[in-house]
C-alpha cells in the first residue's frame, strides 16, 4: 500500500484495532484514500480481514450484497481506466516512432562534432586549460559527457 496514506497515525491505529466482524464507518469514501486505487486497496485489505465498510455520504455498505457489488463495479472501472491509459500511451509511443521520433534523452555525443572531440582531447592532453574552459571552447554542455568521451578515453 501507498506510504503516504499510511503515514496517518490515527488511520494505522484504526487498522490495528479493527477485528473480523467489525464495521468501519466513514463520512465519505474519499476519507479512506487519496485516490481510487488507494480506496480499493484499503477496502480489499479490510475485506480480506473480514472487516466491513460503511460510507454514510455515498450510502455504501459492504456488509450487504449491493454494497459489495458497488465496490466490484468501482474496482472494475478503475482497472478499465488503467487499461485505457496504458493502451493510449502505447498507441502514442507507436505513432511517435512511426513519425521517426525516439523517446528518451538524446545522445550528447551526437551534438559534439568529431573535430571538436579531437580538439578537446588535444587541449586536455596539453593541460594548459581547465576542463570548464575546454568544454566551453569545444561545445560540451555536460561535464559527465566530457569525462566519458575525453578524460576516460585518455586513460585507456
Amino acid at each position: 500500500m501507498s506510504g503516504k496514506r499510511f503515514d496517518r497515525p490515527e488511520f494505522l491505529t484504526m487498522l490495528e484495532m479493527a477485528r473480523s466482524g467489525d464495521v468501519i464507518v466513514v463520512w465519505r469514501l474519499d476519507r479512506l484514500g487519496r485516490s481510487l486505487k488507494q480506496l480499493i486497496e484499503t477496502v480489499t485489505l479490510l475485506g480480506e480481514r473480514g472487516i466491513a465498510l460503511r460510507s454514510l455520504k455515498e450510502n455504501i455498505d459492504t456488509t450487504t450484497s449491493t454494497g459489495k457489488l458497488m465496490f466490484h463495479i468501482i474496482d472494475a472501472m478503475a482497472e478499465f481506466e488503467r487499461d485505457v491509459m496504458r493502451e493510449r500511451t502505447q498507441a502514442g509511443l507507436e505513432a511517435a516512432r512511426a513519425r521517426g521520433r525516439q523517446g528518451g534523452r538524446p545522445k550528447a555525443i551526437e551534438k559534439i562534432e568529431p573535430r571538436n572531440l579531437l580538439r578537446a582531447k588535444e587541449l586536455y592532453a596539453a593541460k594548459n586549460n581547465t576542463i570548464q574552459e575546454i568544454m566551453h571552447m569545444t561545445g560540451f554542455k555536460s561535464r559527465n559527457t566530457f569525462y566519458k568521451y575525453v578524460v576516460n578515453t585518455e586513460k585507456s
